[in-house]
């Protein structure tokens, strides 16, 4: 499958761009290079990639707009490369919509190992018959990546869909983040359980629990989370 599939990378350094496409041609991927952002999102409307390497300190537009712009028509998986390490930087790249997020310097072979993780999960969702639920005002399709809410199709990234039709799909059983991030995300996921809680604040923000519905995405204090049904 990796054969078939295509990685863009946006980054002004070309050394990165160079060392991040040697190792992702040696897996099979076809990559592609954009050295600043509004050439990235001219890459992404014209070749649609499958997964997007984004640099977040790009010269003019910065890696945050270009995320922004790529989540107002586009779910394609985003990891975000950052010298910075602060928790708000992580979060806030989440907060935007991106998937997962390396800090500079890194590693190849763990960038590889998350890009094989995401490829792999959409392997995964491609191979599996179709997946819908219903409850009151919503209906969620995994198949088709598509939820509606009070007849309104919703714009969710793919993680926050997926964390919501997995609970959902589990209504009323409580889960810890860890058991979130393993089911959601995967055992090969490097990332922190912080993570679980931007994707619920996100998903809380789109689906309030003063809305008209029997349903809620739930707290439960010192535990974890869970899709209460009433």
């Amino acid at each position: 499958m990796a054969d078939a599939l295509s990685v863009l990378v946006i980054d002004d350094d070309e050394n990165i761009c160079q060392l991040v496409r040697l190792y992702l041609e040696k897996e099979g991927y076809r990559v592609g290079v954009a050295h600043t952002g509004a050439a990235g999102l001219a890459a992404i409307e014209r070749d649609r990639p499958d997964l997007v390497i984004l640099d977040i300190m790009l010269p003019g537009m910065d890696g945050w707009d270009v995320c922004r712009n790529i989540r107002k028509t586009s779910n394609v998986p985003i990891i975000m490369l950052t010298a910075k390490g602060e928790t708000f930087d992580k979060v806030l790249g989440l907060e935007l919509g991106a998937d997962d997020y390396i800090v500079k310097p890194f590693d190849p072979k763990e960038l590889v190992a998350r890009v094989r993780a995401v490829i792999r999960r959409m392997g995964a969702r491609e191979e599996e018959t179709a997946r819908e639920l219903s409850f009151q005002e919503l209906h969620i399709n995994l198949t088709n990546y598509v939820v509606t809410y009070f007849g309104r199709e919703m714009e969710l990234p793919p993680k926050e869909m997926e964390l919501l039709y997995f609970l959902a799909s589990h209504s009323n059983i409580v889960f810890t983040r860890e058991q979130l991030l393993e089911q959601v995300w995967g055992f090969d996921y490097f990332g922190d359980s912080r993570t679980v809680d931007v994707h619920i604040k996100r998903l809380r923000e789109k689906f309030p629990v003063e809305a008209p519905v029997n349903w809620r995405i739930k707290t439960v204090w010192g535990v974890g989370y869970k899709f209460e049904v009433k």
